[in-house]
This record gives C-alpha cells, structure tokens and sequence, in this order.
C-alpha cells in the first residue's frame, strides 16, 4: 500500500531527525512555544495508533500513559528520559510494520466510527484514516524541523 509506504519514509525522516539531536535539544521548548521535537514525535505515533486502531475498534500498541502524554491537546509536563526516547524510536518503525505485515490482511478495520479530526476532516473508514494520518505526520515533521533551528 503506497500510503503505509509514505508513512514508514515519513518515520525514517523524523527518526534521523531525531537520532541527531540529544536529549537536551529533543526536550527543549523554545521561548514563546507550548512543546518541543521530541513531543512532536511521541504525538505523530499516538496520533496514527488513536486514528487507525482506536477508530476501528481495536487495541492500540500504545499504553495509556503514552496516549496521555502525547495526545492532541496536551504538551510537555516533564523532561523524556533517554529510554523513553529509545522507546518512541523502536515504536516508530515497528508499529507501522506490524500494520502492513499482520493487521492489514485481517478483518480487524472492518468497522470504523466515523470521526471529525481539528482540522475539520471526516474520517469514514481506515483507507481515510491512513491517507489523514500521513498529512498529519508531515506537518508535525516539518514543525519539529523548525524547532531543530531553535534548539
């Protein structure tokens, strides 16, 4: 599927993103701003897991305290240990090759429940799911490559 293949590159580019930064840059905030690279980071994966799995009815690969942590509307309360990082990083590839290589051929996204995303886009079924999702993850790229010229 071309989308999931967008979604893995999308992740090897915030990954290398991320692997060139310390701890300290990936949990700075800038002045003026609510989150930082590595809260962009950790959101893009709970987002795509809240999206595809949680729409659909099924288990997340992510616990609730990440989904917590990372969801829309909430933002940095503490420093992301480095195994924390670690963590976020194996999550980033492994998730969405779990998706293409064992979920996706099963009946799992048969049901969907429909859902109205901020930026004012229904999602009806996984296929709108995945296709959001990637736009998602690019914009949260780009934001956390901003952020790298500030750290």
């Amino acid at each position: 599927m071309t989308e999931i293949n967008h979604l893995i590159e999308t992740r090897k580019n915030f990954l290398r993103l991320v692997e060139s930064l310390t701890e300290e840059q990936l949990n700075h905030i800038p002045k003026g701003l609510n989150n930082n690279i590595i809260w962009n980071f950790g959101h893009s994966i709970v987002t795509q897991q809240l999206l595809c799995y949680s729409l659909s009815g099924n288990r997340m690969y992510t616990d609730k305290e990440m989904v917590h942590k990372y969801r829309i509307g909430s933002k940095p309360e503490e420093t992301v240990t480095k195994e924390e990082i670690d963590l976020l990083k194996k999550l980033a590839l492994e998730l969405p090759a779990r998706y293409i290589e064992e979920d996706l051929n099963t009946e799992m996204f048969k049901e969907f429940k429909e859902y109205t995303t901020s930026h004012n886009v229904t999602l009806s079924n996984i296929d709108d799911a995945v296709k959001f999702n990637n736009v998602h993850e690019g914009l949260h790229l780009g934001y956390a490559m901003a952020l790298r010229k500030m750290v």
